[in-house]
């Protein structure tokens, strides 16, 4: 186990921006937590990569790094960094050594709710505005699900295909947050990534927004990394 922290650092995934940490970033620093939030630009994960140690690079102590959906492959890339202590996966993507955020979707199950990604537009990819609420964010007010949809990231084809190559979770402690009414990730997917980690596991009700609906849930997570316990 890591040693106690006050510091945070949270990634964000494909579609959206550091906004939708607004609620965890609300209860973490009220209860004295230092927390930063990478704006990355999800077009490449060198990019991203790079955009998070940056951040990580200012913390005055090692700190829990956290990472929401493809924010997963994000920490696992970025999480080898000497001032991360642990990793936190909520409802996220967490490839090994080789392994891209597509080859993991590709043995994901078939026969469950498809995430409505569009066709790539110029090496973009973007959701169907009328699904997102319903797959992305189903325990957001619908207000909140629609301002979500309209100011979508663009998320890179580059950033779905590169490979993972030295993924932080073998050498770091490791929690995870399943979301389990997600209809992004599978939560069966979720659990099977979760268990090769041997990360320490938790599940939630809740969309794969989890972050948003459920802050407090989260925020438990992270502080249990936190404390190293």
């Amino acid at each position: 186990m890591s040693a106690p922290t006050k510091s945070v650092v949270l990634v964000h995934g494909g579609f959206v921006d550091g906004s939708g940490w607004k609620g965890v970033y609300d209860i973490l620093t009220r209860d004295g937590y230092t927390v930063s939030i990478v704006q990355h630009p999800t077009l490449s994960l060198a990019g991203d990569d790079a955009a998070t140690r940056q951040i990580l690079d200012r913390q005055s102590e090692p700190a829990v790094l956290v990472g929401h959906s493809y924010g997963g492959a994000v920490i696992s890339q970025a999480g080898t960094h000497e001032n991360v202590a642990s990793l936190v996966f909520v409802a996220a993507f967490a490839p090994d050594e080789g392994e891209s955020v597509n080859t993991l979707i590709q043995g994901f199950p078939t026969d469950g709710p498809q995430p409505p990604i569009l066709p790539p537009d110029g090496g973009l990819l973007f959701l169907d505005r009328d699904k997102f609420h319903a797959s992305f964010a189903a325990d957001v007010p619908a207000e909140d699900a629609a301002f979500m949809a309209d100011s979508q990231v663009p998320w890179g084809l580059e950033a779905l295909g590169t490979a993972v190559t030295d993924p932080a979770w073998r050498s770091k402690p490791t929690w995870y947050l399943i979301a389990a009414d997600d209809h992004m990730i599978p939560p069966s997917a979720q659990e099977t990534m979760a268990a090769r980690m041997s990360a320490t596991t938790s599940e939630s009700h809740g969309s794969h927004s989890v972050y948003v609906s459920r802050p407090e849930v989260v925020a438990d997570v992270i502080r249990s990394a936190a404390a190293g316990d």
